[in-house]
């Protein structure tokens, strides 16, 4: 059995990581009832299974204070439905979360009753404060290191909180949902806008220091983003870590506010049907708060609540893993020849940079490292086809902890690592990083080229292997008992490395 930084592989698990225990969140808003099982409860989240149902059981709650009876049996409907996946799917525990409308609602025990019998579960219903502070945590759990205010913008509120050194404060809950204010507003975007902006006037966001970052969380918000990737024609359709900056966004938010429909809006089929007629009014709460709180950028996260509270309940340990890193490991562990062979990557690469003196940055070495992880996940496919199929699956995969650039540097390593420096697999993406990022990923990949040959994928060559510098000539040592491997195929694959890495010539030397 290979264990490798903690992660088991079992060969009869058919892709799934050995002895992982599936966990699900049955997530009951105020505009959709979803569940998302997990393969297993960790530090990154690998989603087995998405499902939504457009409930909108935060629907006229304003007006009556009550859950609607045939909204709430639509939800019901969805939920046995979930019960029975979830049962199929073996999950070892599922977390039944309510917001907003259940919170809010007079009739909220008699619903919770019918949610527990069926998910043979407790049902937690959060608080404002408690959903601004798991939502806090998503962004935490996604996007490492951020810091700036997060809102989370659901059917029924909108919860603000504070984030400073991987902690939230100041959690606050406003009835500012995209339901509620459409409501409230007789659906009229302008008027929502207008409705906003008197209540953030007395929100936390008038207390913050203008030009930092505001976090959006929620499935309008999320429509937005992909309606704007569509209109800028963005290489990388992913909400995930979508940075944009407030101005601009400010802008396209008022076009949709005064269209006060989608029906003719360019890149309007990018938001779901459930979704599209809600987009104006998450505009207008979006437009509102980037204004309130003079944000310099927002950035989209793809995990919330669900996530948020799942990273709650691990250990500090846990949660102090680097998501980018446990995601990488767990896709060489299935996918690649041997998941050794990438530790002994990472020392080859980092001895490189260390024999000819080249100072990495800390998250320079992490994407380097990441990409030693993921450089073998394509030897399954046509030979044609690995360096495409591997970009998409670095470039497009549900790994977090990586913003874009970041992505745009993995893709082009192993772009090149399969297809060599002619490769235009991952060309696309070259706007979303630095000539610099750039061409350091496709020097990493090069450098894999050099590897592979000598070693087959197999562990315990690479180690025995050294760079040096014999003034500007790169000078690749090998152990007298691999004399052999000294070839015209490694003298070639040597040559274009040291080429590419501008030295003036390289050569290889035994003993």
């Amino acid at each position: 059995m290979t264990q490798f930084w903690g992660v088991d592989a079992d060969p009869t698990a058919q892709g799934r990581l050995k002895g992982a225990q599936p966990v699900a969140v049955l997530d009951i808003g105020s505009n959709s009832v979803r569940l998302v099982v997990y393969e297993r409860h960790a530090r990154s989240l690998t989603p087995l299974y998405n499902e939504k149902s457009a409930c909108a059981l935060g629907r006229g709650i304003a007006q009556s204070g009550r859950l609607a009876d045939a909204n709430v049996e639509k939800a019901i409907d969805a939920i046995k439905r979930f019960a029975l996946v979830a049962r199929m799917m073996r999950v070892g525990r599922v977390h039944v979360l309510a917001t907003s409308a259940v919170r809010d609602a007079a009739n909220r025990q008699e619903f919770v009753s019918a949610v527990e019998a069926i998910m043979e579960a407790p049902v937690r219903v959060l608080s404002g404060e408690e959903e601004a502070h798991f939502a806090a945590l998503g962004v935490v759990a996604g996007i490492p290191g951020f810091a700036g205010v997060v809102g989370d913008l659901g059917g029924g509120s909108l919860e603000l909180s504070v984030i400073t050194n991987g902690r939230d404060a100041d959690g606050q809950s406003h009835e500012l949902g995209v339901i509620r204010l459409q409501d409230d507003a007789d659906g009229s975007p302008k008027k929502a806008a207008a409705l906003v902006r008197e209540k953030l006037n007395k929100s936390l966001l008038a207390g913050i220091e203008p030009g930092g970052q505001f976090a959006a969380i929620g499935g309008t918000w999320r429509s937005l983003a992909k309606l704007h990737l569509e209109l800028r024609d963005y290489p990388l359709h992913m909400v995930q870590d979508y940075v944009v900056q407030a101005s601009e966004m400010i802008a396209v938010c008022e076009d949709i506010i005064a269209a006060e429909s989608l029906k003719s809006y360019p890149g309007s089929n990018s938001a779901s049907n459930s979704r599209r007629e809600l987009v104006p009014f998450g505009a207008a709460v979006l437009a509102e708060v980037l204004r309130a709180g003079k944000f310099e950028s927002v950035v989209f996260s793809a995990l919330g609540v669900r996530e948020g509270y799942l990273h709650g309940l691990l250990s500090e340990a846990e949660q102090a893993v680097d998501p980018l890193m446990q995601g990488a490991e767990e896709l060489s562990v299935l996918r690649s020849r041997s998941p050794a062979h990438a530790a002994d990557l990472v020392e080859f690469t980092g001895q490189y940079f260390a024999a000819t003196g080249t100072i990495e940055t800390a998250e320079e070495s992490r994407l380097r490292q990441v990409a030693c992880l993921l450089a073998d996940i394509g030897w399954r496919a046509h030979p044609d086809y690995r360096g495409p199929q591997s970009v998409d699956s670095v470039a497009y995969g549900s790994l977090t902890g990586v913003d874009h650039p970041g992505r745009a540097v993995l893709a082009h390593a192993i772009s090149v690592r399969y297809d060599g420096l002619k490769s235009k697999s991952a060309n696309t993406l070259i706007p979303l990083a630095s000539p610099e990022m750039i061409k350091r990923g496709r020097l990493i990949g090069t450098l894999f080229r050099v590897a592979y040959p000598m070693t087959a994928a197999m562990p315990g060559i690479l180690p025995r292997i050294r760079f040096r510098l014999d003034g500007d000539v790169l000078v690749l040592q090998l152990p007298t008992d691999f004399a052999f491997l000294n070839g015209e195929h490694l003298r070639n694959r040597l040559s274009q490395f040291a080429s590419f890495a501008e030295h003036a010539d390289a050569r290889v030397e035994v003993g």
